[in-house]
């Protein structure tokens, strides 16, 4: 198998660790990974997810103008597909992170067949940065009974597939029930973290025709985001606010310039940006 690591470029400012209320800037890189999943492989859907290439240059140019280091959730097909462009992305200073080896949610999976996603998702991550990823982003944003234990065992640190906090990381759960009856059985907490997502934080269901739904104006989108940080900042002595991005949805010229507005005003009102590995590491500081 071909390797791809090449230096990457260090934070000097660890800034980070005394910052209250931070940001997290994450891009889902899906490409053709998504469409392939869906059973859209005529050439209109995949060049949707083609276009996705030409969104990470334009995010990357944002983020390197703005010092910004984000993380990017990248399927293992994604990254043998474009192996050049995740290089890139890795040689910026971003962190890779997994997501998935196809764009399919683990829901349906047997056991071994996660486990298998899992490990091919990780070994094409490994041939870029050299090493797995320390964390996971279910495609689809969700989970099987089988997963945090897998993540466990495959030693990811953390998770970003769920919604019980808007910006409050907190320890996943394991064996959670429902009976027959519909009562609600929680399971263990485990030593994975979960740094929470929202759908109103994702800028696919706002701006993504599909379905019929999507393509939405900006104005609307860019001042609910700025609210869920001014909530945050005004009732909270600490957080981490996350945002998903897919770069064939925001790498729009329209949608990029409301990235970089929302990078500007979020930098006017102090927030400190950091990847989600870094966002984890404060929470663990924190809470011991």
């Amino acid at each position: 198998m071909v390797r791809y690591y090449a230096p990457v470029k260090i934070l000097l400012s660890l800034d980070f660790y005394m910052a209250n209320h931070l940001v997290c800037l994450s891009f889902d890189f899906d490409a053709l990974s998504i469409w392939i999943a869906l059973g859209q492989t005529s050439p209109t859907p995949l060049s949707r997810g083609e276009f996705g290439v030409v969104g990470v240059e334009r995010i990357l140019k944002l983020l390197d103008n703005e010092n910004i280091r984000a993380t990017f959730f990248i399927p293992g097909q994604t990254i043998l597909t474009f192996p050049s462009v995740c290089l890139e992305i890795h040689s910026a200073g971003h962190e890779i992170a997994h997501h998935g080896f196809a764009h399919i949610s683990p829901v349906n999976m047997g056991e071994e067949e996660e486990l298998t996603a899992l490990k091919k998702g990780n070994e094409a991550i490994a041939g870029i940065t050299g090493k797995g990823a320390s964390g996971y982003r279910s495609p689809a944003w969700d989970l099987s009974p089988n997963s945090i234990n897998l993540l466990l065992q495959e030693g990811f640190t953390y998770d970003s597939s769920m919604m019980a906090h808007d910006f409050l990381p907190y320890h996943a759960r394991s064996g959670d029930q429902v009976d027959a009856d519909g009562v609600y059985k929680f399971g263990e907490s485990t030593e994975l973290i979960e740094l929470p997502i929202s759908w109103s934080l994702d800028d696919f269901p706002h701006f993504e025709y599909f379905r019929g739904a999507g393509l939405r104006a900006t104005a609307g989108v860019l001042e609910n985001w700025i609210g869920d940080f001014d909530y945050m900042q005004q009732n909270a002595d600490w957080g981490v606010l996350t945002y998903t991005c897919h770069p064939f949805v925001i790498g729009r010229g329209h949608r990029m310039l409301m990235l970089q507005d929302l990078i500007l005003q979020l930098k006017g009102k102090g927030a400190t940006f950091v990847t989600a590995r870094q966002a984890i590491q404060e929470f663990k500081r924190r809470s011991d």
